[in-house]
């Protein structure tokens, strides 16, 4: 009776382990489909465009394309901006390479305080201006990439729930299904001896 009750223990315990991880593995991979598409969404809403392929042809430092935006940015030459992937190689390797162009390796702040210094000089106050949207916006592209990582991340850990889920299902099925030993009772019954008949002997 023992070793039945500690079976059916650790089948139920199985069962529940099996349905709690399931459950978090559907979860999570709602989440990361959500961001996934959330991040998709806002991306495409952006209308952002890769140069064409013809721009990379001929790169050149102080130009739109420069030697050292291929290849991280040319594999996306002509692509619309839908994923994580390409939002990060726009802001890191697009947009930092002209700002970093534009302001002669200065920083916004560093940019803002010579500008506040010079109130009479108009095109470093231009600069500032247009430093500061390519950081506004490189700064929503890369956290664009950020949480696409985290729905990468999440549907990974989705799997390896679902994965963990299913093993807790199958030995929980095993406990119940084939577990159980049937215990021998009684003793084997012993064939009876028969006496032996000797035929008579007639005279």
């Amino acid at each position: 009776m023992r070793r039945f009750s500690t079976r059916i223990w650790l089948a139920a315990t199985s069962a529940a382990l099996a349905a709690v991880l399931l459950i978090a593995g559907g979860l999570a991979l709602w989440g990361s489909a959500y961001v996934h598409n959330t991040v998709q969404g806002q991306l495409a809403s952006q209308q952002i465009f890769f140069p064409p392929a013809a721009a990379f042809a001929h790169p050149k430092a102080g130009t739109e394309i420069t030697p050292n935006m291929i290849p991280s940015v040319s594999q996306y030459a002509g692509q619309q901006m839908l994923t994580g992937q390409q939002a990060e190689a726009y802001a890191d390797h697009f947009i930092a390479v002209h700002i970093q162009n534009m302001g002669a390796g200065k920083t916004y702040s560093q940019l803002s305080a010579e500008s506040i210094a010079q109130p009479n000089n108009t095109k470093l106050a231009a600069t500032v201006g247009t430093v500061f949207k390519g950081e506004t916006l490189r700064s929503m592209l890369l956290n664009a990439y950020g949480w696409w990582k985290v729905s990468q991340i999440v549907y990974i850990a989705s799997l390896a729930l679902f994965g963990l889920g299913t093993l807790f299902g199958l030995a929980a099925a095993y406990l119940l299904a084939f577990g159980r030993r049937p215990e021998r009772t009684g003793t084997v019954a012993q064939p009876e001896e028969h006496e032996s008949i000797t035929p008579a002997t007639t005279v």
